[in-house]
């Protein structure tokens, strides 16, 4: 579902001129899709700096992994910040996408999270634990799933990792495919669940602190500022990369998310 955000927008001190050179044919702020969550608070600090520069950007959230591409590729975007690069050679090669990224965002670590056991050694036989249904956010659960030694996948598999690819259960785990956004609402219905950090610390859960398991940092997860790539070059489209790199939106991800996320740019 999409939630338009009500942005109250600082008037561009630039000359017209220059803010069409700026943003493009149209003198308007640049329309970022993000998704709930660290995403949002992380873009509207970039949107907070940018305005004081005169560069006037607007969020757009949505709840779910597949929208912002949708309104990207159809025009109703110029950019969206929210997903990994595994994701999106996914979405490009499902979708036919002509998307590149231009810049990073943050890393927000997975952890394995219980409401009910202290450990994954103590979790049953059959035990249930939700991962993400889409396909990168699901490989790269049961990797970690795999690593702190739930079961074991066939040899070689990457994040592209499929329930199929469970070589050994000896605990016979039962994997429960949820959209990632509704996972953290079926924790207490589930053994366990894996959940990335954008949608972990919201509901006030950090995977440095509460996480039976969690990924240590890897840049291929780390999010990206994405774009159509014919606007991979426009003055625009760098300023909004250069404002996720501020040492102001790096020092306020490093204060907000307490390690739990992490500067990605």
């Amino acid at each position: 579902m999409l939630r338009r955000s009500v942005l109250t927008l600082p008037a561009l001190i630039l000359p017209v001129a220059a803010r069409a050179q700026d943003l493009g044919s149209a003198a308007r702020p640049v329309r970022v899709g993000v998704t709930q969550g660290v995403h949002a608070q992380t873009f509207e600090k970039v949107r907070e700096v940018l305005a004081r520069e005169g560069f006037a950007t607007r969020g757009i959230e949505f709840g779910d992994f597949i929208q912002p591409n949708a309104a990207l590729a159809a025009g109703d975007l110029d950019a969206n910040a929210y997903q990994h690069l595994p994701f999106l050679e996914a979405q490009r090669a499902s979708r036919g996408y002509d998307f590149v990224p231009i810049g990073r965002t943050v890393l927000t670590l997975m952890g394995v999270f219980s409401r009910r056991h202290r450990s994954l050694d103590a979790l049953p036989a059959g035990a249930r634990i939700a991962i993400p249904n889409d396909p990168t956010n699901g490989g790269r659960a049961l990797l970690l799933l795999a690593e702190a030694g739930a079961f074991r996948l066939r040899p070689g598999v990457d994040h592209r990792a499929t329930v199929a690819d469970i070589a050994e259960n000896p605990k016979r785990i039962r994997i429960v495919e949820l959209e990632a956004a509704s996972i953290v609402r079926a924790l207490d219905d589930v053994d366990a669940a894996a959940i990335t950090g954008n949608f972990a610390v919201p509901a006030g859960l950090n995977p440095l602190r509460d996480a039976l398991a969690r990924e240590t940092e890897r840049s291929v997860y780390t999010v990206l500022v994405v774009v159509r790539r014919r606007d991979a070059q426009a003055p625009w489209a760098r300023r909004l990369a250069e404002g996720y790199a501020h040492p102001e939106v790096r020092a306020f991800v490093q204060e907000t998310f307490g390690g739990a996320v992490m500067p990605g740019a």
